[in-house]
């Protein structure tokens, strides 16, 4: 699904470089469960967006689906990752003054044509997170469990091949850490690839294989 190889990002503010990824290659198999793990500063997020065609490297190969993506332009990618990539963030981005369902249908407006059956979808992923009593509600109006639930069922709203999440249990208690676990591991159980991103390493072993990050370099890769 996802393959990179001799990975590098450098950051240059005026003469000043920053390097955060350094000769990163790996492959993710279509279908696998994989924990990217690290430290805060290790460049696990980066790497995260480099993968998800958030970011460009500064240098080094990236395939998605088979498909060359170093040279795409903007536009190219993000039609690319509307097709093949959902999103789960930290902080969750919702609009907080808005129904969960409406939260939901937000990534269909980049779509090539609004599709008719919008609602059933937006319904039917937010019934797949345990949320089919919440589709009114306001964002603002839900736990920090239900929001994340929420941004899952946006992240799944185009059916996409591939889950990055990063840091998805950071902001929750205990209890809501291990519901949004279960959904994740349900949605890998679905044939769904899933790549986390995490510091803790509970978390990380609910993955089927962990890459550690250190320095921004793959410091170890090993099952839990």
């Amino acid at each position: 699904m996802i393959k990179a190889n001799k990975i590098e990002k450098t950051y240059s503010k005026t003469a000043i470089l920053t390097p955060v990824l350094n000769d990163i290659t790996l492959s993710i198999q279509k279908g696998e469960y994989v924990a990217i793990m690290g430290t805060s500063g290790s460049g696990k997020s980066t790497l995260m967006y480099i993968l998800g065609c958030l970011d460009k490297p500064t240098k080094g190969e990236l395939e998605l689906d088979g498909v060359d993506v170093y040279g795409m332009d903007d536009d190219a990618l993000s039609a690319l990752r509307n097709k093949k990539i959902g999103f789960v963030f930290q902080q969750f981005f919702l609009l907080e003054r808005t129904t969960a369902l409406d939260n939901v249908l937000l990534p269909l407006i980049y779509a090539n044509k609004y599709p008719d059956d919008a609602l059933q979808r937006g319904r039917k992923v937010l019934a797949q997170v345990g949320l089919e009593d919440r589709v009114e509600y306001l964002a603002n109006e839900l736990s920090g469990g239900q929001q994340q639930r929420v941004a899952i069922a946006r992240a799944l709203i185009n059916d996409p091949d591939v889950i990055f999440a990063d840091e998805p249990t950071g902001n929750l208690d205990s209890q809501s850490t291990a519901e949004i676990l279960d959904i994740l591991g349900h949605l890998h159980q679905e044939g769904r690839t899933i790549i986390i991103v995490t510091h803790d390493r509970t978390v990380a072993n609910h993955a089927q294989r962990i890459l550690e990050l250190k320095d921004g370099r793959i410091a170890e890769i090993k099952n839990p």
